[in-house]
């Protein structure tokens, strides 16, 4: 996949789910021994242990370090794992966390990722209160980078772009579709300034 769209961007999000965070389930850290993506990236953990992730993607050449707030490991030390190998870090909030729940972490990590589908299912349904959450949060926190993941189609991407965020992830849009170099070109004309 990662050649697919190396044509196209120089950059993805790779997701990583563990079937316990979530219900479904990717690879595992040893099919990551010797992987190194043709582009920049940056990684999704949907995880429910972060730690055991680091070291396979920070040899892998991973930028940044995305997790999700609602796990039950320690946080802060989880950040400054993240740190501790050269990546930047970057937290995930589920439709249902509240801004509020995670307002004391925001000056310790590089980014919000919001996601605007419930976890775990590749084309899962776009939840559109998410983007309430984000207007509210980059009035707080203007400089803040935010991102949006999950459900991100051609008819709902330019009210993500409205409510402020500074990226948008998007998946099954361009990589299900018939020609996903067409489809990522559609979306940036369609956001473009």
């Amino acid at each position: 996949m990662s050649k697919t769209c190396a044509t196209f961007t120089d950059y993805m999000q790779v997701d990583i789910m563990d079937g316990i965070f979530v219900p479904s389930r990717s690879i595992n850290v040893r099919d990551l021994k010797g992987w190194k993506p043709p582009l920049k990236f940056e990684v999704h953990l949907m995880v429910m242990d972060p730690l055991v992730w680091l070291d396979a993607f920070a040899a892998s050449g991973a930028e940044k370090i995305i997790f999700h707030f609602e796990i039950k490991k320690d946080r802060r030390t989880t950040i400054s794992e993240i740190k501790k190998r050269g990546l930047r870090a970057g937290i995930a909030v589920n439709p249902a966390t509240a801004n509020e729940e995670f307002i004391s972490l925001v000056g310790e990590v590089d980014s919000i990722l919001y996601l605007s589908v419930n976890p775990g299912f590749y084309g899962a349904e776009f939840i559109a209160e998410v983007l309430t959450k984000i207007t509210r949060f980059k009035q707080q926190f203007p400089h803040k980078s935010v991102g949006i993941d999950g459900g991100i189609k051609l008819s709902n991407v330019l009210g993500a772009k409205r409510c402020g965020v500074d990226y948008i992830c998007i998946g099954s849009a361009i990589l299900k579709s018939d020609n996903p170099h067409q489809a990522y070109d559609n979306f940036v004309e369609l956001t473009h300034d």
